[in-house]
């Protein structure tokens, strides 16, 4: 028992440092915890520990994923879905379908089917991975597309595997394939969405913010698990319940309640993504010995693995060009509606604008139009022309696509897989190690390098041009948060001195003021008229100064 406790203490403080000594050494910390790992692997504790798979794919990953998603703004998930959806299915099953063919080949004796579970294994990036993308300079519609991609291609990963692990030993259906990843997502997604309104409606009704945390922390396990029950995708659900969360939470939850989520969650994230990366590198040692115990050495597999690696690469760099081809034809069919939008939008600013508008619906022998249909009309053509203006901000280009292509890489995900495979499987060590070697190599080589490659590639700002384009943002902000204020009255102040009901009432109406301005940057940001790391601050410091005033008021 003392032995665990020192163990534990040890990872915590080994995650800390890693995070606090990583960035000022230019290393990304799950690189530092990697190695950590390898190195302690080779102390008698930790000689021949063995992490079992269920603990990273029910235990770690789905709090991760959750926690990924509440923080990821919905309107660029939602704008980017098409790119996402690609990512996280076709090229899942692509690249599934050419690494197992190629695993067949150089692999005697394992045939095409354990070759695609393989392939199934080394195909998803991973969401943990993938963070290290966000310390670096990059454009906000890529980090998007990766973020997005890595919080749902688990699920294509892990069913592909499952059904090339039943088609060695039954007949193949591709129909009967379909159909259970179709069963899989579409349960997952009804769940998860249940599971995110459902506590959210409890959750509003427990003020205090300690026990309405902890509460949250069961949320990502309340949706995975019924989903692994119902044979549907676990982490599907704990994503599409992370999404509801961070969509709707700023509605539901008090700003006491999101302070204490944000803070406490952001470590929680921090400590399970180091113990993920930390239990990774311990394993590898142990896999190596099974291997050269088993099969004579290792040098094979990591060859194998090279070639896997680059496989992965260039497949994702097939798949990922004539993508760019396809986002950039749409975006110029969006932009060039732009002016017709604008025009549209100026008319329904207007009460003349909407009756002629109205009028317009009636000649062509449509049904006469509610006020709330041309309210849900306005909206809808002001955030159409929202995302023309985000297209123009975040041109994806071909930088943008070396990006992409580079920071696909592998991680937990790939490790806990490899394990899972049936004790029967044709040469498990081997592919278990190929795998690791895939995830490891992957983290040094694509992790190590895509920091100095986003810089190499980012084009040079203008700082003036940017503080400028910032600052017109925070004064049109500013502007929208004046007037929603406007229309609730300021208590009159007393002749004499203020007494205690003049300040209770002078509370109420900044908290009022508050509330309203919060709902007119929720609607803004429903809209997607403003840029989404923008509108999180601005939603922060209103949280910051309410958080403020109630205390003041105690």
């Amino acid at each position: 028992m003392t032995e665990l406790l020192v163990v534990l203490v040890c990872g915590i403080i080994v995650i800390a440092a890693a995070a606090t000594f990583g960035p000022r050494l230019g290393i990304a910390a799950p690189l530092v915890l990697v190695a950590v790992g390898v190195g302690a692997s080779f102390l008698p504790l930790f000689a021949a520990v063995e992490i079992e798979p269920e603990w990273i794919l029910e235990g770690l990953l789905p709090p991760l994923l959750y926690s990924s998603a509440v923080s990821m703004p919905a309107m660029n998930f939602r704008r980017e879905f098409g790119a996402v959806s690609g990512l996280s299915v076709f090229l899942v099953v692509a690249s599934a379908l050419v690494l197992g063919l190629f695993f067949s080949l150089v692999i005697p004796g394992l045939g095409f089917a354990w070759g695609v579970a393989l392939g199934a294994i080394v195909s998803p990036t991973d969401a943990v991975a993938t963070s290290i993308i966000k310390r670096t300079p990059v454009s906000k519609r890529v980090v998007a597309m990766l973020e997005g991609e890595s919080l749902l291609n688990d699920a294509t990963a892990l069913v592909v595997l499952r059904t090339a692990i039943v088609a060695t030993a039954a007949a193949f259906s591709f129909w009967g394939a379909l159909g259970t990843f179709a069963y899989s997502v579409a349960v997952a997604v009804v769940l998860g969405g249940l599971v995110g309104v459902l506590a959210l409606q409890v959750r509003k009704r427990v003020p205090d913010p300690t026990v309405n945390t902890v509460i949250s922390f069961a949320v990502p396990f309340v949706a995975a698990v019924p989903g692994e029950l119902l044979e549907a995708s676990g982490l599907v659900a704990a994503v599409v319940a992370g999404l509801v969360t961070g969509f709707r939470a700023p509605h539901d939850l008090s700003t006491q309640n999101r302070l204490s989520d944000a803070q406490n969650w952001r470590t929680v994230e921090l400590v399970l993504e180091g113990v993920v990366f930390l239990t990774m590198g311990l394993q590898i040692r142990s896999i190596v010995e099974s291997v050269e115990r088993d099969h004579g050495g290792v040098g094979l597999a990591v060859l194998i693995a090279v070639g896997a690696l680059v496989l992965t690469v260039l497949v994702r760099a097939a798949y990922v060009a004539p993508l760019l081809r396809v986002l950039a034809a749409r975006a110029r069919q969006h932009v060039s509606l732009q002016g017709r939008l604008a025009g549209m939008q100026d008319r329904l600013s207007t009460p003349e604008g909407k009756e002629q508008t109205a009028a317009e619906f009636l000649e062509r022998g449509r049904r006469r139009v509610s006020e709330r249909q041309m309210q849900q009309f306005a909206t809808r053509i002001t955030r159409g022309l929202a995302t023309v203006r985000y297209f123009l901000r975040q041109p994806l280009g071909r930088r943008e696509g070396t990006v992409v292509v580079w920071a696909g890489m592998r991680g937990a995900v790939t490790v806990a897989a490899a394990q899972t495979l049936p004790e029967g499987t044709p040469q498990r060590s081997v592919l278990v190690l190929v795998a690791f070697a895939v995830a490891t190599l992957s983290l040094l080589i694509q992790g190590g390098t895509i920091g100095p490659l986003v810089r190499r590639l980012a084009p040079p700002a203008d700082p003036d041009a940017v503080d400028e384009q910032a600052e017109a943002e925070r004064a049109q902000l500013l502007d929208l948060m004046r007037h929603a204020g406007d229309g609730i009255p300021e208590p009159a102040p007393p002749e004499g001195a203020p007494d205690r009901a003049y300040v209770e009432a002078s509370t109420r109406w900044r908290v009022a003021v508050l509330e309203a301005q919060r709902e007119a940057l929720l609607v803004a940001r429903d809209d997607g008229t403003f840029d989404a790391d923008v509108l999180e601050d601005a939603l922060a410091n209103l949280d910051a100064s309410q958080i403020a005033i109630e205390m003041r008021a105690r």
